[in-house]
């Protein structure tokens, strides 16, 4: 065979292996530029989609801005081809699309699972497209695990939405480092000195404001890397509003909190763990600095429902959401008496709106300059709602997520595609952020029991 017969066969054999992704609605709202991620390969919207995405245009959630931009790209790139033939992707890869209208295949999804409904009908669609293209592999992409468990009953190869997952979660980034076995000399220099050289520990090209346990014997010191002065600082354990740290971890993370030269900061950690109270304790030590502190969360209803299944106006549906945050701050309060006057400082910063504890859809669209902002439960965040809310920083704004990667409570995000996890592994080795993984429970001994063996 011959460099030219090579080079064609090569090619036919790649036309071949052309793959056709048909795409879940969920798909679209995670990503609304998901269409140019499948290579060279084609992509088929089933038309059900595209009605879905008409119920979730209007909005100013996240999932509404995708499904907007997502109806805007697929505007442009038809111009004025009919949607039902394969249209180029624009792209320098070959890659087409088109809408699927057929959703009656011989194998009716339908009657199977005995439901009309828009899951079933994309099942059909990718059906339709499985006996429509017999030479090609056609694949449904979802980011609902239900539904690619009904693909796979019914023979339909599928699988998750994997543009931008973090391959191996369990290595993830915990911005902390022991060393053991330390030359004591090196511990009694840190002490005298309060910095060592990085070389003097061991470390070569160290993380910006990565965290050490620097041990020799039962001698120990807490340090961290000063990316401005290249040196290993020692830290000094502090509190605020009478929250102490009760452990190595929680000294990280209230240093990090408190570091002027530190912009962005996240910490994650199971339940208990002290992420929100360290948060909004190291937030409120640095009150005069800022003109407001935010403190919110995103809302994810029980059960996925919407919260207008639930009776009373809109602030009675939304405080079940909110008293975990008025819980930690009321446990601050509550190291003081009514006479201190940290107690009344606290209370009139509620008033006055110094301090503001809201649902994080509240405050979209509102500066976020000279603001300490705290959002809690980030992991209920897809990336591109993270970096929504961290492009809109102003001047002197510091953001700090907070959250546990294992605890998703919307149903198409995990460890592994979630904002937190895609935010802590891009963005450590910067200046401006420090991360701790926080793994020691301090609540009680009967919640750290749940958390071991439950």
């Amino acid at each position: 065979m011959n460099g030219f017969e090579k080079y064609f066969f090569m090619l036919k054999k790649k036309i071949k292996e052309k793959k056709i992704f048909v795409l879940d609605t969920s798909v679209i709202l995670y990503n609304h530029n998901a269409i140019q991620s499948f290579e060279d390969n084609d992509v088929a919207i089933p038309i059900t989609v595209l009605e879905e995405l008409d119920n979730f245009k209007k909005g100013n959630d996240t999932i509404n801005f995708e499904a907007r931009e997502f109806i805007r790209i697929i505007d442009k790139l038809s111009n004025k081809s009919t949607l039902t033939k394969w249209i180029s992707l624009g792209s320098a890869r070959g890659g087409k699309f088109k809408v699927v209208m057929n959703e009656q295949s011989e194998l009716d999804a339908i009657k199977v699972f005995g439901e009309n409904k828009p899951d079933h009908r994309i099942l059909n669609a990718a059906l339709v497209m499985i006996s429509e293209n017999p030479g090609k592999k056609v694949i449904l992409v979802s980011k609902d695990v239900n539904l690619r468990l009904k693909a796979k009953s019914l023979n339909i190869p599928s699988e998750d939405f994997e543009t931008g997952k973090i391959k191996d979660v369990e290595g993830l980034y915990s911005g902390k480092t022991m060393v053991e076995n330390l030359d004591r000399t090196i511990i009694d220099i840190i002490y005298e000195a309060g910095w060592c050289l990085p070389e003097d520990i061991g470390i070569k090209n160290p993380v910006p404001n990565h965290y050490f346990i620097l041990k020799n014997g039962k001698s120990s010191v807490l340090a961290f890397y000063n990316p401005i002065t290249e040196r290993i600082e020692k830290i000094e354990k502090r509190g605020c509003y009478k929250i102490i740290p009760r452990n190595a971890e929680q000294v990280f993370a209230l240093h990090a909190i408190l570091n002027p030269e530190v912009k962005l900061v996240t910490l994650q950690g199971i339940a208990g763990t002290g992420k929100t109270l360290l948060a909004l304790a190291g937030a409120l030590e640095q009150k005069r600095d800022f003109k407001q502190i935010f403190l919110a969360r995103p809302i994810v209803p029980l059960s996925n429902k919407d919260l207008g299944f639930l009776p009373g106006d809109i602030k009675s549906k939304l405080d079940p959401y909110m008293q975990p945050l008025w819980d930690n701050l009321k446990f601050i309060q509550s190291q003081y008496s009514e006479k201190d006057k940290e107690f009344k400082i606290l209370t009139d910063a509620v008033e006055n709106e110094k301090l503001v504890i809201t649902p994080l859809a509240y405050i979209r669209g509102r500066s976020i300059s000279n603001v300490c902002f705290i959002v809690d439960e980030a992991q209920n965040l897809t990336p591109h709602e993270i970096k929504t809310i961290i492009t809109r920083a102003g001047e002197n704004t510091k953001i700090i997520f907070t959250g546990d990667i294992y605890q998703i409570d919307t149903p198409y995000l995990d460890a592994q595609s979630n904002g937190l996890s895609t935010l802590i592994d891009k963005v450590r080795k910067h200046d401006i952020y420090a991360h701790v993984r926080l793994e020691k429970g301090e609540r009680s001994e009967l919640a750290n029991l749940a958390n071991e063996l439950l």
